[in-house]
């Protein structure tokens, strides 16, 4: 009797453990929770203060990463027009959004202004030169000039607005060494390739290596602002839109404006 209690009972254990394994067997493994992945496309000059906000986006939106992609607006405008697969462009200037708008390659319901900017001229930290503003870069000591290529740089744009608003541009341009970018600019600059060279204040902010020893009047120059918008073939259209949104949160400001930016208004 007691034997017959034992075989009856580890029978049924038996049973119940190929339940068991067939059940897990048969019971659908849970998908993994799916993540968006944006790419968003910014002006060079934008980089060091977007690098500090992936961090803040990412962790209050667990479900989107975000990859960026830093050049001159007008290299970045050039790709998003051959189909490159960005969600959300921010240019340096207006010319670039305004001609993906004149394509509908972005949607204009989501473009809005997002900073502001001012342009200086910087100089090697160790220049023995003693520039003090624009106009003295007609002198015959300073012998080359860093500046961003103006039909695709939009820091060499307005450069190029005020030393023609100064009535000096010719006399400068056999001085020019030109960047691919804002950034490039600053390089030259840092490395001691250049007397001189005309960037954004934020981009002398970030450096010890030169020093900002003027700043150009505003009304030489049009308006710096950094437009964004969604571009219109993005697949992630409703994440992109989350993270302009984030851009313009009070969190985001505050960083921005540490690195020396102004809110557009």
């Amino acid at each position: 009797m007691q034997r017959r209690r034992i075989l009856a009972f580890l029978s049924g254990l038996f049973a119940a453990i190929a339940l068991t394994v067939g059940l897990k067997i048969l019971l659908p493994t849970p998908a993994p929770a799916q993540t968006t992945t944006l790419l968003i496309a910014a002006a060079a000059s934008l980089q060091d203060a977007f690098e500090e906000l992936d961090a803040r986006f990412e962790a209050a939106n667990p479900g989107i990463r975000v990859n960026y992609t830093f050049a001159s607006s007008g290299t970045l405008q050039q790709q998003i027009e051959q189909g490159a697969p960005v969600d959300l462009f921010i240019s340096a200037a207006a010319r670039q959004m305004d001609a993906l708008q004149a394509r509908n390659l972005i949607l204009t319901n989501t473009r809005r202004n997002l900073l502001t900017n001012s342009l200086v001229l910087v100089v090697p930290r160790s220049s023995t030169l003693g520039l003090t503003g624009f106009r003295q870069l007609t002198n015959a000591s300073v012998r080359r000039i860093s500046v961003g290529e103006p039909r695709s740089v939009p820091a060499g744009q307005y450069a190029e607005e005020v030393f023609r608003n100064l009535g000096i541009w010719a006399q400068l341009r056999p001085k020019f060494v030109y960047g691919n970018s804002v950034r490039n600019v600053l390089g030259t600059v840092e490395s001691g390739n250049s007397d001189a060279g005309v960037v954004y204040a934020t981009d002398a902010r970030i450096s010890d290596q030169v020093q900002q020893v003027a700043t150009a009047p505003s009304n030489l120059h049009a308006a710096i602002v950094y437009p964004i918008a969604v571009v219109a073939a993005s697949r992630n259209q409703q994440a992109a839109r989350a993270y302009a949104q984030f851009l313009t949160s009070a969190p985001a400001q505050a960083v921005f404006r540490r690195y020396g930016f102004g809110i557009a208004r």
